[in-house]
């Protein structure tokens, strides 16, 4: 299923939240166009670890595009922006404030040449406010969200969160964005400005934590693998490795009793309740990993299991490789690239009537499609030569 298919989206974004929605948009059909500095491209592309002259980071979130390189400070570049952007359908842009301005390309400028133009910025810290100016990088608007206040152990330093969170769900709110006003425009015929960024994500994360914030006025306490409001609910040293215990409602909580032989302290007043087991989190821990210890993680998976009491091993990133149920689900993906051969990645975490959409193209190489776009938009061999020539366009 490729809902998208027939729209086209310029994607001058770079790093995670931008690629990340764009290569998603192009998952379900778009056809995206995406836009690359004359030197170097997309920064991840230098980012280690590499798979050949591109980093991984890179390829995890830039298939199903074509990649034309720009010099957009050159007036040749923005001209041939300006054309790509006037049949499109969809921008996405993560410049730094007033950039878009600067290089013509800002939302004014390109919905005067496409009054149909969805126009998505992604920015981070918003295009208002007294911080609108300030670089946004993930680990930033972590630090700047309060997000790194609550992560990590109690008595720990601070910690960052290693898997991106605020740059990746930017992205998808992007996509929620962009989708909706695709719903308008078939109503209306109009674009419209689409404006992400990531402190607004961040403290979207961080809502129910402020709302807690807000009725106790405390701040939040760092939890580890635990969480503020549950117990027992964190990770357990078994006898052979770390299991994560999910102890969520009191009904688990008696079975959990029964099953480790703690039946006896199922009614104490002290742990009958999850509000009671809270209060005292530091007995009640204490007493489950005497318990959890005295059994291998593949013993207490079992028995867990059995119980229907929710447990998981923390697994490598082998264990859940290599897992069957990875396998089973069509998660990772294969693609086959002219240059590096076989390359894996995660699908989109979607299905369409029971089956995942399979990819369009594998991740470009830098610049690989300029020639072709260019001739699309009606440049001559001429032209296009000397475009390459002033270097206003990389043509490998």
């Amino acid at each position: 299923m490729k809902p998208l298919a027939g729209l086209t989206v310029v994607d001058f974004s770079k790093v995670l939240a931008g690629p990340l929605c764009t290569q998603y948009l192009g998952d379900m059909g778009a056809d995206i166009v995406k836009v690359e500095a004359v030197k170097d491209g997309d920064d991840t592309r230098r980012w280690p670890p590499f798979r050949g002259d591109d980093g991984t980071v890179f390829l995890s979130c830039n298939r199903n595009k074509r990649s034309i390189a720009l010099d957009l400070k050159s007036s040749a570049g923005r001209e041939v922006a300006r054309r790509l952007v006037q049949g499109a359908d969809i921008v996405v842009e993560s410049f730094g404030p007033g950039v878009p301005q600067r290089l013509g390309i800002d939302y004014e400028t390109l919905s005067a040449l496409n009054p149909a133009l969805i126009y998505c910025s992604i920015s981070g810290f918003g295009r208002s406010g007294p911080m609108r100016d300030g670089k946004g990088y993930d680990v930033i608007l972590q630090a700047f969200s309060g997000m790194m206040s609550i992560t990590g152990e109690p008595d720990g330093a601070p910690s960052r969160s290693p898997f991106s969170p605020v740059d990746q769900a930017t992205g998808f709110h992007a996509i929620t964005g962009i989708l909706a006003a695709l719903l308008e425009r078939g109503k209306t015929g109009k674009g419209a400005l689409i404006e992400v960024s990531l402190f607004d994500t961040a403290m979207a994360f961080l809502g129910y934590f402020f709302q807690s914030y807000w009725e106790k006025g405390t701040q939040p306490a760092k939890s580890g693998s635990g969480h503020e409001s549950l117990c027992p609910y964190q990770a357990f040293q078994a006898a052979d490795r770390y299991i994560l215990l999910g102890v969520a409602n009191d009904t688990l909580w008696r079975r959990f009793c029964e099953l480790a032989g703690l039946a006896a302290i199922a009614d104490d007043p002290r742990f009958r309740t999850n509000a009671d087991r809270v209060a005292n989190r530091t007995a009640t821990v204490g007493m489950v990993q005497a318990v959890i210890g005295t059994r291998t993680s593949d013993e207490w998976m079992r028995l867990l299991g059995e119980a229907g009491i929710p447990a998981s091993p923390i697994n490598s990133f082998a264990d859940v490789s290599g897992h069957p149920h990875t396998d089973a689900t069509g998660i990772v993906l294969e693609m086959a690239h002219a240059r590096y051969g076989t390359l894996k990645g995660v699908a989109q975490p979607i299905r369409f009537n029971g089956s995942r959409n399979a990819p369009a193209s594998p991740p470009p190489l830098h610049g690989e499609h300029t020639a072709a776009i260019l001739a699309g938009l009606g440049y001559t061999p001429d032209a296009v030569e000397r475009l390459r020539a002033d270097k206003s366009v990389f043509i490998p």
